[in-house]
């Protein structure tokens, strides 16, 4: 069992940015502090649900900041970025890090951020498939060129070669895609890819898409051992507490105000009705999907979702709360209290 924070630096009713980054880093160093795994961290441009506008650069931070765990971007918004120049970032990371980096990318969603980066509509709706390929590519080979419907260039060799990882496994950092349809499993199943899933799902929906994933990982030719080994990641959302009620009652509290503010401040690209939901039975119904409650609880709430999904990897929200001491001491329990009991 692998488990670590998901970090999404929200910004919460009456909290400025620079203290919603400045508890999304001290909550980093707090989970290598705690014993924990890995950190992940959200991508998002122009909405206070999340102000990390660059997921690799806080990454290199974390990085510099850290000796041992694990630092992954969950996601890089793929559409609004040049695969090649986040290829250049991820191996500069992966190999500066001694293999420490994980890229994580995803679709995004119909955002005004397509017309603000220039890259249009199409990047998002039929053009994630070329940015994934051209992005593995110049993760894979020395020399890379393009002539696809968005990118076109001459051949150009990669540098740094993020092969070329002094004392450490071979080949380039870890590759995960965000999943959140049957298409996009089988994208990333084709390629061998691993998943992220999302924070929404339960286990049922999340072991519905593994097996889905092995189906096509399979049908693609990857070998059977390679597939039963994928590093899938479930997203979560944790807070501990001595009772069920008092951990509940932390997180209805707060996230409701912050989910409203952040999710209406989403603007479409193309100005297409999305529904919203209700923040507060959101938040209840995280609250019923994940570990939230005393540490033994906690403890089988995870250890229930490995069993049901195959997923033995987590990245779980710590910041629920909105409040820096509170996730603070939230993640050093999760690192002392909860994984002592996974084994």
């Amino acid at each position: 069992m692998r488990v670590g924070t998901f970090v999404l630096a929200a910004q919460f009713p009456g909290q400025g940015q620079g203290e919603a980054l400045h508890r999304a880093v001290r909550s980093a160093e707090v989970a290598e502090e705690s014993g924990l795994d890995s950190v992940w961290l959200a991508e998002h441009h122009f909405v206070p649900y999340g102000v990390c506008p660059s997921a690799v650069t806080l990454a290199a931070l974390l990085l510099g900041r850290t000796r041992r765990i694990r630092v992954g971007t969950a996601v890089s918004v793929l559409p609004s970025a040049h695969p090649v120049a986040l290829g250049e970032q991820a191996a500069l990371l992966h190999l500066t890090s001694d293999g420490r980096f994980s890229l994580g990318v995803g679709r995004g969603g119909p955002w005004v951020d397509l017309e603000v980066f220039g890259a249009g509509l199409a990047a998002y709706e039929t053009g994630f498939p070329e940015s994934l390929d051209l992005l593995l590519r110049w993760l894979r080979e020395p020399q890379v060129g393009a002539q696809g419907e968005r990118f076109g260039f001459r051949p150009v060799p990669v540098v740094p070669r993020p092969d070329e990882l002094i004392d450490g496994p071979p080949g380039g950092p870890e590759v995960i895609v965000a999943c959140t349809s049957p298409k996009s499993v089988r994208l990333a199943a084709e390629r061998g890819l691993a998943m992220l899933l999302g924070m929404h799902c339960g286990d049922e929906e999340k072991a519905d898409m593994v097996a889905l994933w092995r189906t096509h990982a399979l049908a693609a030719g990857h070998a059977p051992e390679t597939v039963a080994a994928a590093g899938h990641v479930s997203a979560g959302l944790v807070q501990i507490g001595d009772h069920s009620r008092e951990a509940t009652e932390t997180l209805v509290k707060a996230m409701p105000g912050w989910l409203r503010q952040g999710l209406e401040a989403h603007v479409t690209v193309d100005g297409r009705h999305r529904a919203m939901r209700d923040p507060v039975a959101y938040t209840e119904l995280l609250c019923t999907l994940h570990p939230v409650g005393p540490p033994r609880r906690a403890a089988d709430r995870l250890a229930a979702t490995a069993e049901r999904t195959g997923i033995t990897r987590f990245a779980l929200l710590a910041e629920g709360s909105g409040d820096l001491a509170a996730t603070e001491e939230n993640v050093r329990r999760l690192g002392t209290e909860v994984l002592p009991l996974l084994g």
